[in-house]
């Protein structure tokens, strides 16, 4: 018998060949996968830059918002709290222990972080830890009587201070 006739007559040796195969093929699928993956990570940071530039979205008018009330801005995932004074301030929804999204808690008056139970203030301040500090703030505007919140900047706070509030200003 030729050592060819024989192979074909061993069905062990082609299972092997053919595993043999299947196992080259999909370690090479893995190979170049792997390499797309590492250029497509080093090229990522090239190209366009990120434009600094704020980003305003009108959430509607001042009369809107009743003082002493807090409302969820969805598309911002940030909070807007309204003051009995009058006045404004953006919290962000992120808590500042893990990134959770926090929520308003319209009875008891705090924010509640449900992962690892940190609350804070109407103004943002922590009351419970272990979040670290206050919620974020982002900047907003009023103009013409229409409160415009920047969702792309958020300023890191040590501390709540009446300035970071905003009024709206009366004509007179």
């Amino acid at each position: 018998m030729s050592g060819k006739t024989k192979q074909l007559l061993n069905p062990v040796s082609n299972r092997r060949s053919f595993l043999n195969r299947i196992w080259l093929g999909l370690g090479l699928v893995a190979l170049v996968q792997f390499i797309g993956g590492a250029l497509a990570f080093l090229v990522s940071g090239s190209g366009k830059k990120r434009s600094d530039k704020p980003l305003f979205i009108d959430v509607g008018p001042a009369v809107d918002f009743a003082p002493g009330s807090v409302t969820l801005i969805r598309h911002g995932e940030l909070y807007l709290s309204r003051f009995a004074d009058g006045g404004f301030l953006a919290l962000s929804r992120k808590c500042t222990h893990l990134g959770c999204a926090i929520a308003w808690d319209e009875e008891q008056k705090l924010f509640a972080c449900p992962c690892h139970a940190s609350t804070f203030a109407e103004n943002g301040t922590v009351i419970k830890t272990p979040a670290p500090r206050p919620l974020d703030q982002h900047p907003l505007v009023i103009e013409k009587g229409q409160v415009k919140i920047d969702i792309k900047t958020r300023h890191r706070r040590q501390s709540f201070a009446p300035e970071q509030l905003t009024y709206v200003v009366k004509k007179g």
